[in-house]
């Protein structure tokens, strides 16, 4: 049961590989996943449920241009093993502040982590075990959006947390145009009409379909995630 006050029960975090690189040029910045462990952690501390999806790019970055001209999907199976690095680090990171946190894979590797099963998931995080799920969705030609947006549906959460660098949707890029505003809240429609490319469109469908809103925040704003989950004005929330 949550504590008073959590909006969410259960929530899915997308989080990019790019958002565990800091100000380095690729891999892991210990000082910036640590950061992001300690909002995670407080979080569950609310008792709410963690679902959390991360991307590969930050460790994909660093061989990309020895993948240029390479098939394809080869290249997406090389980014879905960067994305269970980074699940791992996660993991290790959330171990150390006492976050029980279990790694399902999409791609079966069983000497390293458990093969996805959407039951014993479930089971995971109704006992409050944080569940970081990786490999995408185990197939080529998708991205980790897409298999933030499956993963949420299947795990009946009830909202998608997409973490960025920005801290909301807004009108204009607002590095480039000091006069941007921030949506507070728009429709799927509305997003799709102004193509503000929230994210991929395969993953914005999904999360069309199945009626699963997204909260679009900066992950290094102070206690923003805190604030997301606890209903607050914080980043953009994009709903049906």
């Amino acid at each position: 049961m949550t504590y008073a006050g959590a909006k969410y029960s259960r929530v899915l975090l997308k989080l990019s590989g790019e958002a565990l690189m800091g100000d380095d040029p690729f891999g892991i910045n210990r000082h910036t996943i640590m950061q992001i462990v300690g909002q995670i952690k407080n979080v569950v501390d609310l008792g709410v449920e963690v679902a959390i999806v991360v991307g590969g790019g930050n460790i994909f970055r660093g061989v990309a241009p020895a993948a240029q001209g390479m098939d394809r999907a080869t290249a997406d199976y090389m980014g879905m093993l960067a994305t269970v690095m980074n699940a791992l680090a996660l993991k290790d990171a959330l171990e150390s502040v006492h976050v029980t946190t279990r790694v399902q894979s999409a791609l079966s590797m069983q000497q390293v982590t458990e093969t996805y099963t959407r039951g014993k998931a479930i089971q995971y995080l109704e006992e409050k075990k944080v569940v970081i799920f990786a490999a995408g969705t185990g197939n080529p030609f998708f991205t980790t959006d897409t298999a933030a947006a499956l993963r949420g549906a299947e795990m009946n959460c009830d909202i998608m947390l997409k973490a960025t660098k920005v801290d909301g949707v807004y009108t204009d890029d607002p590095e480039k145009n000091p006069n941007a505003t921030r949506y507070q809240t728009l429709t799927f429609d509305e997003a799709i009409n102004k193509n503000l490319k929230v994210m991929d469109t395969t993953a914005f469908a999904l999360c069309r379909e199945q009626n699963l809103n997204i909260k679009v925040f900066s992950i290094f704003k102070e206690a923003a995630l805190t604030r997301v989950v606890l209903g607050e004005d914080e980043g953009t929330l994009v709903h049906c």
